[in-house]
């Protein structure tokens, strides 16, 4: 059985990161548990693969480190919405997750994303994005993931276009205003939303919602559901190795579920997008 090196949040979803310590012993592993800020210690341990147990927030930061030392990654997923999971297929239930951290020998390349100096893993939006995650934070506890979807709607009809302009390897790309901007490794968010993209191939992918009418955000929300918003007229979207995007610094980004302001990720709210491709190994089965 592998050693283990867990990194847990306990504060992500109902907590069950609490219990993922105990299961993962009783599967015959040796476990070391740090706090998810210990990152660096942990490796200390010099532990077979690395596992992280939180939500969707937890998994980057946790995924670069597992990238620096060459590790696999494996993950538990105990947040709220869990996308990070459902995109790439991996079990929901914690005692799944646990036995396949233990015990799965099927590792899969991913790619990493970079928001200016923070990573991310599924997807960076500017817009209506971070309205509807502003809301949805207000209502996880009662509603749990539900809350997402209900804070989109209300993000729907309360916000307004961010006025932004995007780059794509060093050429214009869009210039005005739009209801969301995404970059996007997997492309999993907001509860069960999703973009078309590939997390293997080590490109971002880029989509823009062009503004227009209110009334057809209802047309966009359906196509995010179904994950083919890409299709839709007055969408724009792209494969590249860098973007930038650029908006007022005041305005803040949804990263992975966390809201991050655009002063904090890049210099004047010029903010600069990378993907490092294969950067670490997860385990898949």
């Amino acid at each position: 059985m592998p050693s283990l090196a867990l990194l847990a949040n306990t504060a992500s979803g109902d907590g069950g990161a609490d219990e993922v310590e105990s299961i993962l012993r009783s599967r015959g592993a040796e476990v070391a548990a740090f706090p998810i800020a210990e990152r660096e210690r942990a490796l200390t341990t010099e532990p077979d693969r690395i596992v992280v147990a939180g939500g969707d927030g937890s998994i980057a930061c946790v995924a670069a480190c597992a990238a620096r030392s060459g590790r696999p990654l494996a993950v538990i997923p105990t947040g709220t919405a869990n996308d990070f999971a459902s995109g790439v297929g991996l079990p929901e239930r914690i005692e799944e997750a646990c036995a396949l951290a233990v015990e799965g020998d099927e590792l899969r390349p991913m790619e990493l994303g970079w928001a200016g100096e923070r990573p991310f893993v599924n997807v960076a939006s500017a817009g209506l994005s971070p309205v509807a995650a502003e809301h949805a934070g207000a209502l996880k506890d009662r509603l749990g993931a539900l809350a997402y979807p209900l804070g989109a709607i209300r993000a729907g009809a309360t916000a307004r276009p961010v006025r932004c302009r995007v780059a794509r390897e060093g050429e214009p790309f869009f210039e005005g205003e739009a209801w969301q901007v995404s970059i996007a490794c997997t492309g999993a968010f907001g509860g069960g939303a999703s973009l078309e993209t590939d997390a293997g191939d080590g490109r971002l992918d880029l989509v823009v919602i062009e503004r227009g009418s209110r009334i057809r955000l209802v047309q966009r929300a359906y196509g995010m559901r179904a994950g083919r918003v890409e299709r839709q007229r007055g969408v724009r979207d792209g494969r590249c190795d860098h973007a930038e995007l650029s908006l007022p610094p005041s305005k803040r980004l949804n990263v992975d579920g966390e809201l991050v302001g655009a002063g904090e990720l890049g210099r004047d709210g010029s903010i600069a997008f990378r993907a490092d491709a294969d950067a670490f190994r997860l385990v898949v089965g």
